[in-house]
């Protein structure tokens, strides 16, 4: 089979929309040619752009948290402790040249985590690497957030608190949400009763 010959049989099928195409960075045939006329003369509504995955995507996560539709970049020249999971901001970032320039910068200052399966550029210069199973991240984000919970370390100026002052988040115990009282947050107690209660380390 070629190419052209599974794209015809998807088209017989009457079943166009089974063919997605992605494309990366900018040029004339992947813009113009393939991204912008095939798709739509071929009857796919699945085609996305470079920036789906990079540029857009990025604006997102801020635009729907904070308001904030727009570019931006940590704060590397103040940071005591750079917790990098799953990514590697000395190879891969919008800038990495800042990147660059200011990891040693945090690591004089403080103390640089990695959590990646495989041995990246930041993972080379971390101060500790925890180098979890693929797939693992949210087993360990789950055991952090239990621990966070437990220990009582939560912020509970964003958060909140319970309302008689005690912690009642205790391992494999379900907690009453009407006993706490959430500020900036939504569902945490039930959060913990649904998933964390039981997810120790």
């Amino acid at each position: 089979y070629t190419i052209a010959d599974r794209m015809m049989a998807l088209r017989k099928a009457g079943t166009p929309e089974k063919l997605m195409y992605m494309r990366g960075r900018y040029s004339s045939t992947a813009t113009e040619l393939l991204y912008g006329t095939l798709p739509k003369i071929y009857g796919t509504p699945n085609y996305f752009s470079h920036s789906a995955i990079c540029a857009e995507a990025e604006k997102m996560g801020p635009g729907y948290t904070q308001g904030f539709f727009g570019y931006r970049d940590y704060d590397p020249a103040k940071t005591k402790c750079l917790v990098v999971w799953g990514c590697d901001p000395l190879s891969s970032n919008r800038q990495v040249p800042n990147a660059i320039a200011k990891f040693n910068g945090v690591l004089d200052r403080g103390t640089v985590i990695a959590v990646d399966p495989r041995m990246s550029a930041s993972v080379a210069k971390a101060n500790e690497w925890l180098p979890i199973k693929p797939g693992e991240d949210g087993a360990l984000a789950s055991a952090i957030a239990h621990v966070l919970l437990t220990e009582g370390f939560w912020s509970r100026e964003f958060v909140g608190d319970f309302k008689e002052g005690k912690n009642l988040f205790r391992t494999g115990a379900a907690v009453d949400e009407a006993a706490f009282v959430e500020k900036q947050s939504h569902g945490i107690v039930k959060y913990w009763n649904l998933e964390l209660k039981d997810r120790t380390p």
